[in-house]
């Protein structure tokens, strides 16, 4: 397996399913650290097609365990037939599932029970990996890309949770821990890029999602990134400069989802008593000008990037110019560690990219699609990645809301142009 270098020390000292039990302990208690302020009321609550409640969050990690490992030994007992259907998320080749866009509609099973789901397949699992000396190849890969899976929903409960309460007047907080410093000035020079014949995509051992792969080589003519990320300050003089009434800096798609969703400053920007104010998982707080831009969809992207005269950088051209940074941010739980609410904030540094990563997903001009070679898994796992290659946007780098160790160079997050609740913003790019 793919351990980092801490897991193989710690390896040769004990089994390797002890190492794996501790991981799978440490991810599952990181998912319920996250929702331990939420009340249950807050878990049910399906504020948009997009958002799933909590709840389902929390047993739908669960199922992924149950059906795709716990199920592959002949001696497991289901745990509850229904939960098949209920929290199967998109995998055809399983079952039917439960319609996304009313995952909301369910009141039961009620939040004890799916903690008590939850309970039982943990124990099934670390009862099995106490003895692992049955288990195939195929059973540790299933293991690990589960736990990846679960961290993932990690990162999509801070983002529906931020938009159901952002839906209620009263604006609760998730946590009351201060946002990180926003008070330092971004520099808005340009780094350059000589471009040429040069190779993107993941090779090695390391674990990565099957659509990082494989490693192939691009051509890319010279280019310049912006050193920092797009600030709140740049968006406001955006609109103040007529962005949203504007239709030639939109693409045709987008000027008509300005139209459409009337459109007129980023998700969760408030206007009161001529102040602009932003919602946050700390409630309410006033706009901090400095701080990255966030919740925008490409289509908003996209358009800030035309009236600055510039464009969205292509996710080679990121990639060859991340390649050569260490990762150095301060995700989710590194936020929780640090007694700060996770938000977008202003990485300053010697660095020639500022806040590659852990700050805001940066969207890229490149539709999800699949890498020369590509080839889905076989089996319902293939319906993992590449059964969404269509009509998606690829978006790279992380965000304050992303698990550490999650994100690297290679990492395709993928959302619909429109898109908008998930902490994405962008760099500029020419």
């Amino acid at each position: 397996m793919n351990d980092s270098n801490g897991q193989a020390t710690l390896e040769q000292r004990v089994s390797r399913g002890e190492v794996w039990r501790r991981r799978y302990q440490q991810v599952r208690r990181h998912t319920e650290q996250i929702c331990r302020t939420l009340e249950p009321e807050d878990t049910v609550v399906q504020s948009m097609p997009d958002v799933s409640p909590t709840r389902w969050h929390l047993a739908h990690t669960t199922w992924f365990f149950e059906t795709f490992l716990l199920k592959r030994f002949a001696d497991h007992r289901v745990a509850c037939e229904a939960f098949e259907y209920l929290f199967n998320s998109y995998y055809q080749t399983v079952g039917e599932a439960f319609p996304r866009d009313r995952r909301g509609c369910l009141s039961r099973p009620t939040l004890r029970e799916v903690f008590q789901y939850r309970q039982r397949i943990d124990e099934a699992l670390l009862e099995r990996l106490e003895n692992a000396d049955d288990w195939s190849a195929s059973d540790w890969t299933v293991l690990e890309l589960g736990l990846h899976h679960e961290q993932q929903h990690q990162e999509l409960i801070l983002a529906d949770i931020k938009h159901v309460f952002s839906c209620n007047p009263l604006f609760p907080a998730l946590l009351d821990n201060p946002l990180p410093p926003s008070d330092r000035i971004p520099r808005t020079d340009w780094v350059e890029y000589s471009g040429g014949l040069c190779e993107i995509g993941h090779a090695g051992e390391r674990f990565a999602f099957d659509n990082e792969s494989p490693r192939h080589q691009v051509y890319l003519q010279p280019f310049a990134l912006q050193r920092a990320l797009v600030t709140n300050r740049d968006y406001v003089a955006f609109i103040e400069d007529g962005g949203y009434r504007r239709p030639e800096l939109w693409l045709s798609m987008g000027w008509d989802a300005v139209c459409k969703h009337r459109w007129r400053a980023p998700m969760h920007w408030l206007a009161r008593d001529g102040q602009r104010f932003e919602f946050t998982l700390a409630g309410l707080r006033a706009l901090p000008l400095d701080a990255p831009v966030t919740h925008l969809s490409l289509f908003e992207a996209d358009a800030l990037a035309r009236w600055a005269d510039a464009r969205l950088p292509t996710e080679a051209e990121w990639e060859v110019a991340a390649s050569s940074q260490t990762i150095d941010a301060d995700f989710a739980d590194g936020h929780l560690r640090n007694e700060h609410t996770p938000h977008p904030s202003q990485v300053l540094g010697d660095a020639a990219l500022c806040g590659l990563y852990g700050s805001v997903w940066q969207w890229t001009s490149s539709a999800y699609s699949a890498y020369p070679g590509y080839r889905t898994v076989k089996g319902a796992l293939g319906e993992y990645n590449g059964k969404f290659m269509c009509n998606q946007y690829v978006l790279r780098g992380g965000s304050c809301a992303t698990p550490s160790g999650h994100v690297r160079a290679t990492y395709r997050n993928f959302f619909p142009p429109d898109a908008r609740w998930q902490f994405s913003g962008l760099r500029l790019a020419r």
